[in-house]
């Protein structure tokens, strides 16, 4: 279950470059090094070496996936990153359920309009995070409009956790 957190902006684009920076550089070095030796091992003559060299990268790119999986993301200069990403999934799960979504909102479903809350506070999140306003001023209507139907219902307007029932509740609403 995700659950949305106050984070500052500023502080979670600059945690999130320098984690950039670090699975770049293994990244990096990984490929640098597994190109090498595929070459030096199963390479033939100088100039003739094109796929081992994309070998390497490739498998220099797996081991970077794998490192950075397995050994890096719980660690704390990866929890920006790691919120981000968990963040944006979340935010496509409830995407690819939408239509299910929109359809609940409109027959009065109250885990689709949960559901439909928890998008749009997490969308204004991603939104901020990222610096990106101008996509959001196009919701602000139908985040506005949302509100309002929630208030007329007596809902609860803080949705910060998403709920897997309620994905599991609004797939079985006919679009």
């Amino acid at each position: 279950m995700f659950e949305l957190q106050s984070m500052s902006p500023e502080l979670y684009r600059q945690q999130t470059r320098r984690s950039t920076f670090v699975v770049i550089a293994i990244f990096l070095v990984l490929a640098m090094l597994c190109a090498t030796a595929s070459t030096k091992l199963f390479g033939g003559p100088p100039g003739d070496n094109f796929k081992w060299n994309l070998l390497g990268v490739l498998t220099g790119m797996a081991l970077t996936v794998a490192v950075v999986r397995q050994q890096l993301w719980q660690r704390p200069f990866m929890a920006a990153a790691a919120y981000g990403w968990g963040l944006k999934r979340s935010l496509m799960r409830v995407t690819n359920v939408m239509h299910h979504v929109r359809a609940g909102v409109a027959v009065g479903d109250e885990s689709a309009i949960k559901l439909l809350r928890f998008y749009h506070l997490g969308l204004h999140q991603m939104h901020q995070l990222d610096g990106n306003s101008s996509e959001e001023a196009q919701l602000i209507r139908e985040i506005d409009a949302h509100r309002e139907l929630m208030e007329q219902r007596g809902l609860d307007l803080e949705q910060k956790r998403l709920d897997p029932a309620w994905i599991a509740a609004v797939k079985s609403i006919k679009p």
